[in-house]
């Protein structure tokens, strides 16, 4: 073909995501403007010698024109036969490079694998308005892939590769939410980028990624934020970094909570044959429904136990294996993936010395391109740098932690949760139903005091945390703080509870009250008291027996501001987030056996100063 570009106008977008008018699921992320693109066919004629990358102040500078790049759309072999078809899934990749790597240059690689490239399916949730458990009892044409991060990193010597998952868009296969043929898939690509992995053409002639140094790091936002987490606790060589944003690392933890059935915020009913089903956008709609019939069976939405379908999907378990060093990426008002996923993740790392940092800001389920664009790129840039360029910028000897503080200010520390902080012991006090005493010193003596809720559903926890007084929650308040409190870390509940009927769901919730009587709710948490010996086994409760829960919330970074009110409030189901039986659940807490255990920056001196 003739040494020429041509542009190519790509359709608006999702980080990879095609904007459809059905309601998304909610790892789907915020939609993107449209790009252009100038895609060579062919070197040019007389080509300039190849110009390398240029580093200041360690961070590669944009020397390279983002419009002057080769794009190629190839089918790469993975080890595994997950549609049952009797040959290798392939996965579906689209490599953008500078035209440079056609005269010499090689470069390394940013590489984002997602299910979304190709959109998604009409999908039905499960319903949630159902009784707890009692033991006993056809394709279209694929517009090109692009990105926000495409230009900004082609103009400083990386090239860009996408892959669409197992099961979705051009690539073979079956989506599995998280299962080990999704990992398998998206690590043949790093396999293939350091030659061991074959890859052909549209027109099945072989392909070698010899442009490539074989560094590699991926990244991505929710889904395509876990997949990095996924390959990377495979050990797999060439994946230098990776740099998960909103992302998973137990799945389990994503629709299951301690035992109990539990939705990411804003998406009742959705599990993982759900999210499965949405992805399943390969032009073959009927191979692939054997297996999503599968996940539906095996996911268990009946006893919420963790179970070797959920175990498949834990990468915690294999932490041990990275050797990429990983820039985690969260906000602390993540509903959708909750912070437990990245506190945990984080923690596993640090158990075996994987390089890491972590960084949290104050947004929801969202890149923090869309947040603080200078401060993130800066960041993001410098780590890629040092991983993928050698650049000696001392990134990996920085402070740890960078966060988000509520005023939008950053604060830069040594690690996470902060320094000096311990786990400090607060006790109710009587009066729930309106508000009673929440002691930070001594837990309640004397004989055993009971306090009870009914449970109802239908009632959201914001509604109920601002009753003045309920029979649904049981609600206990600390006095005005007289200064901050941090808070840095997961709260850990343990009550001793007694259910007046066989299954009953367990909320705990912790709330900021400002002088005004305005709420926020801090964090919150659920348990299925069935599980109370494990999240892996349902006990039967026994009515009017009382047993001993411990459960946490999710992991958070908070200031309680001079002059607020800490509060914890129990209730049973919580509507936006677990299965929602019909009213009528009594629940009796014994105030003398619950203690609610705060992570306090600066220990028990700190919490009794304030309060």
């Amino acid at each position: 073909m003739p040494g020429k570009s041509r542009a190519v106008l790509c359709r608006p977008s999702r980080l990879g995501v095609l904007v459809r008018s059905a309601r998304l699921p909610r790892i789907v992320v915020a939609a993107l403007g449209a790009v252009v693109i100038a895609v060579p066919l062919a070197p040019a004629a007389a080509a300039e010698p190849p110009q390398g990358p240029v580093f200041e102040d360690g961070q590669a500078q944009p020397v390279f024109d983002p419009q002057d790049v080769v794009r190629e759309s190839l089918w790469v072999s993975a080890p595994v036969d997950s549609d049952r078809d009797g040959a290798d899934d392939e996965v579906h990749i689209e490599i953008v490079r500078p035209t440079a790597t056609e005269q010499g240059l090689r470069v390394p690689v940013v590489y984002q694998a997602s299910p979304y490239f190709a959109g998604g399916n009409p999908v039905v949730n499960h319903d949630v308005d159902v009784e707890l458990y009692v033991p006993g009892k056809p394709g279209k044409p694929m517009p090109q892939i692009t990105w926000r991060y495409e230009e900004y990193l082609l103009a400083r010597g990386f090239a860009v590769v996408y892959a669409e998952s197992l099961g979705s868009g051009l690539s073979t296969g079956c989506p599995t939410t998280g299962g080990t043929n999704e990992t398998v898939g998206a690590r043949s690509v790093v396999d293939w980028l350091n030659g061991r992995a074959s890859a052909r053409d549209a027109d099945g002639a072989p392909v070698s990624a010899d442009w490539t140094t074989g560094k590699t790091a991926m990244t991505g936002v929710s889904y395509n934020g876990t997949l990095p987490n996924a390959v990377a606790s495979t050990g797999v060589e060439g994946l230098e970094t990776i740099v998960p944003i909103a992302a998973i690392s137990d799945w389990y933890d994503y629709y299951r909570e301690n035992g109990a059935v539990v939705a990411p915020g804003g998406y009742q009913g959705e599990d993982a044959d759900v999210l499965a089903e949405y992805v399943y956008t390969r032009a073959d709609k009927e191979i692939c429904k054997p297996v999503i019939e599968e996940l539906a069976a095996r996911q268990d939405r009946v006893t919420g136990d963790y179970n070797a379908f959920w175990d498949e999907r834990n990468y915690l378990d294999d932490a041990g294996k990275v050797r990429a060093s990983v820039l985690a990426v969260h906000g602390l008002s993540d509903w959708n993936v909750t912070t437990s996923q990245v506190a945990a993740w984080y923690e596993a790392l640090g158990e075996h010395g994987v390089e890491r940092k972590i960084w949290l800001h104050q947004s929801g389920h969202t890149d923090p391109l869309s947040l603080r664009r200078d401060e993130w790129l800066a960041t993001f840039n410098r780590w890629i740098s040092h991983y993928l360029y050698d650049v000696d910028n001392g990134v990996e000897r920085e402070p740890r932690a960078t966060i988000q503080r509520e005023d939008e200010s950053w604060t830069e520390e040594a690690d996470w949760p902060a320094p000096g902080t311990r786990d400090v012991d607060v006790h109710p006090r009587p009066g729930g139903a309106e508000r009673g005493g929440l002691d930070v010193k001594t837990a309640l003596r004397g004989k055993p005091v009971v306090e009870r809720l009914t449970d109802d559903s239908g009632k959201t926890v914001e509604e109920l945390v601002d009753l003045a007084a309920s029979g649904n929650r049981l609600a206990y308040a600390t006095p005005a703080a007289r200064q901050p409190v941090r808070l840095s870390g997961t709260p850990v509940v343990d009550v001793r509870i007694a259910v007046d009927r066989p299954a009953a769901n367990v909320t705990g919730v912790l709330v900021d009250r400002a002088p005004d009587g305005t709420s926020r709710v801090i964090t919150r948490g659920w348990a299925d008291p069935q599980n109370r010996k494990g999240d892996h086994r349902t006990d039967r409760i026994r009515p009017g027996v009382s047993y001993d829960l411990s459960f946490g919330l999710q992991p958070q970074d908070y200031v309680l501001e001079r002059g607020h009110v800490l509060e914890f409030v129990l209730l049973s189901s919580d509507h936006d987030f677990t299965l929602r039986p019909k009213p009528g659940t009594g629940l009796a807490m014994t105030l003398n056996k619950t203690t609610v255990s705060l992570p306090v920056v600066g220990g028990k001196a700190s919490l009794r100063a304030a309060f």
